[in-house]
């Protein structure tokens, strides 16, 4: 039986989070796919597809992006893509809040606050815990809820929430999202 790649999606692709998670991947280990992520997502399930299966390094690191659209957006139908092939497994989420209001949520494993700290109340954009429990919002997450995904993280806005997750400060609180996901996922 023929192993499969491992990857963790990241719900943003903007600037910030491509140059994040393409700094995290380097120091981490692992393959970031950022030459295709875009605000919103351009390159095409079969892209990313291909990518992922070509990765040297594992985990592949896939970021969609559905830049504020309700429903599945672009980014989301990547993601449901990539979770029906069989050559490649998911093994993790980094679910992004946005300001969504309610309109598009996920349940979450767990929750890293812009302090790095462990939470089961929802994120806001900013790294904020919000009353919500179990809960985030976001534009991109939706489909999340839909797939059996090990674990998923949620964070505020990756490389920002008021400058705690600065690239410059090594961006502790996706890197911690991220290594949450690498330990239980057996790296």
């Amino acid at each position: 039986m023929q192993k499969k790649k491992k990857v963790i999606v990241i719900t943003d692709g903007d600037t910030y989070a491509r140059k994040t998670i393409d700094f995290l991947a380097g120091q981490i280990g692992g393959t970031c796919l950022a030459y295709l992520s875009d605000n919103p997502t351009h390159a095409s399930a079969g892209e990313v597809i291909a990518a992922v299966l070509k990765a040297k390094e594992e985990p592949v690191y896939v970021l969609i992006d559905d830049a504020g659209a309700t429903g599945p957006g672009a980014g989301e139908k990547i993601l449901l893509e990539i979770s029906r092939h069989p050559e490649i497994a998911i093994i993790g989420a980094v679910a992004v809040a946005a300001h969504t209001k309610n309109i598009e949520w996920t349940r979450f494993t767990l929750a890293i606050d812009q302090d790095g700290q462990l939470t089961a109340n929802g994120i806001s954009k900013e790294g904020i815990p919000i009353p919500e429990i179990g809960r985030i919002n976001g534009d991109t997450i939706y489909s999340l809820d839909q797939l059996e995904i090990p674990i998923v993280i949620a964070i505020g806005d990756i490389g920002k929430m008021q400058g705690k997750d600065d690239l410059k400060k090594g961006s502790p609180i996706t890197r911690k999202a991220i290594e949450i996901i690498l330990e239980r996922g057996g790296f």
